[in-house]
């Protein structure tokens, strides 16, 4: 009788130390504890933790007979399972030490049996990982089978250290089995109290990471289009279906661009920011949410609007700089889930991201057009100051060839004009090559042969505007021109693979590249191809001297560009 009622009176100081480990399996504190412990903060953090539990096992134990019945193994244990070896037997130390300073019958053998607890669950630890089994280390039973074979190591340590024998004999006899039964179901217990934890913990991580996915996915791309109401609503739609909530909202610094859910009868597109929340988030840079509870909420444009609470967050743009702003919002009967408030930063960050590089995209391209514009600008003067001398002189000759000159110069300069960017067909940039080579034909009829080896399969290939003239001029220019004898250019077009290759070849081999490696035209078409299709495709050049110089494009089949 007199055992069964220290177990039930173990059992309440257990269960005082269980809610205690519940309470606290409820902060971020029992996070790391959660998992094998491996790093170094990490094992400090399991010693600090289960020494507080192994003091706490002392501290709420029976004094019986000069000696203390107590769950302090719980900790021991515990802090070994988890921990290793090292924490482990720290842990009974600081724990075998506090009982120890207590003084008693049994002080120096419960002091040794506590290390020796601690290590027993270090040592368990330590085979467990070994055998690629640490999913073992949370089992309960493991647990509950480690602890009451460290309470039988315990009891043959007071019996084998403690005197006078007679009186260990009768303390075993009579604590043995209640702290067996107490610390095997508490450490199982406790071992539970974290597999539910760690179980919420990857429930909760595998919702975020799931919605964070079909978020991402679904608004990839949208904001890159365009920071306007379109593209706004369309995101907003969809952050309203994957986090069921009451409604979302997007703005500007200025005025709302989105709004999709409750209260859409009166959050009206278009209109300016009237929400005192919004301006704060704006105007301090900081997330502001208001519950309707430790905050008051109140809808800034109906007095029976249904919405109770919302989480306004910055979007920011360059040198983080507030641009708008992304607001959730949830009916007077719902709270925010905790979910629901970490994935709207994690959102508005993307959003912000997508803004960010949609601007640097339309940066980037008004850049190649003015990079083009100025290679038209350098170009057409030059070209075109050529071209009327040949004019000049072929009138006097010949009138009709001056006209069909006359022609071809139109056709150059009108597709200079028509074509400042853009994709095109190869036959299409054909064209506008032949118009520019006519009318240098007409300046060197003799001295230079033009050879087009492109298959009509090909005439349709898509490529950006402005892409072969500038290299068949680097080619006269830099090349026949040069020439004492008669200059050849060969434009050729083959598939290669999954490739479509454009060669543009003189057959003078004077290129060097450290004299005009600035030259824009070259390396402007270049950056334009990998810049469009990716590094794998763009320019390079090869060069026999005084025999052939070899400009080759590398162009992706139609479809198989990234």
């Amino acid at each position: 009788m007199y055992e069964f009622n220290l177990v039930l009176l173990l059992l309440q100081q257990m269960c005082v130390f269980l809610v205690i480990a519940w309470l606290m399996s409820k902060t971020r504190l029992f996070i790391p504890l959660v998992q094998v412990t491996v790093r170094l903060p990490h094992k400090l953090l399991c010693y600090i933790t289960f020494s507080i539990f192994c003091i706490m096992g002392t501290y709420f134990g029976l004094h019986i007979e000069d000696s203390i019945a107590n769950t302090r193994a719980i900790g021991a244990v515990m802090g070994g399972l988890l921990g290793g070896p090292v924490v482990g037997g720290l842990v009974g130390l600081t724990g075998g030490i506090h009982r120890y300073s207590m003084g008693g019958m049994t002080a120096l053998s419960c002091m040794i049996s506590t290390i020796a607890e601690g290590l027993l669950g270090g040592l368990v630890h330590s085979v467990l990982i070994k055998r690629g089994r640490p999913d073992k280390i949370f089992n309960p039973l493991v647990a509950g089978g480690v602890t009451f074979v460290a309470e039988m190591v315990q009891m043959a340590i007071i019996l084998l250290i403690a005197r006078p024998f007679q009186d260990a004999l009768s303390l075993v006899s009579n604590i043995a089995a209640p702290m067996m039964v107490t610390n095997t179901l508490g450490a199982a217990m406790f071992m539970r109290i974290l597999l539910d934890r760690r179980a919420m913990f990857e429930k909760y991580t595998s919702a975020f990471s799931a919605t964070a996915l079909k978020v991402a996915a679904s608004t990839e791309g949208i904001l890159r289009r365009g920071f306007n109401e379109e593209n706004s609503m369309k995101v907003a739609q969809v952050l309203l279906k994957e986090l069921d909530i009451g409604a979302v909202a997007i703005t500007d610094r200025e005025k709302l661009l989105a709004f999709t859910g409750i209260g859409d009868d009166h959050h009206l597109v278009g209109k300016p920011i009237s929400s005192d929340y919004t301006w704060r988030a704006i105007e301090h840079d900081e997330v502001v949410y208001a519950d309707g509870n430790e905050m008051p909420y109140r809808c800034s444009l109906h007095p029976n609007c249904k919405l109770g609470s919302t989480l306004v967050i910055p979007l920011r743009g360059e040198n983080k700089r507030v641009i708008g702003t992304i607001k959730l919002y949830e009916a007077r009967n719902r709270l925010f889930s905790s979910i629901n408030r970490t994935l709207g930063e994690g959102i508005a960050q993307l959003l912000s991201a997508q803004i960010l590089a949609g601007k640097f995209e339309q940066q980037k391209a008004l850049l190649a057009q003015s990079e083009i514009k100025l290679l038209h600008a350098q170009v057409n003067p030059h070209f075109l100051f050529n071209a009327l001398n040949t004019l000049m002189a072929v009138i006097r000759n010949d009138s009709e060839k001056a006209g069909q000159l006359v022609h071809y110069l139109s056709t150059f300069f009108r597709k200079n004009l028509k074509r400042s960017s853009g994709t095109v067909t190869l036959a299409d940039e054909l064209e506008h090559v032949n118009a520019y080579l006519q009318i240098e034909l007409a300046r060197f009829p003799t001295q230079l042969k033009v050879d087009l080896q492109v298959p009509d399969a090909l005439s349709q290939h898509s490529l950006p505007a402005f892409t072969l003239q500038p290299l068949v001029e680097n080619a006269i220019k830099h090349g026949t021109s040069h020439l004492l004898c008669n200059g050849n250019i060969i434009i050729r077009a083959y598939g290669e693979n999954e490739l479509v290759v454009v060669e543009v070849e003189d057959n003078a081999g004077l290129y060097q590249p450290e004299k005009i490696s600035d030259g824009l035209g070259m390396s402007l078409v270049d950056k334009r191809l990998r810049a469009r299709f990716g590094d794998d495709y763009g320019i390079t050049v090869s060069c026999k001297p005084d025999e052939f110089t070899r400009v080759t494009l590398r162009l992706p089949v139609e479809g198989s560009a990234c």
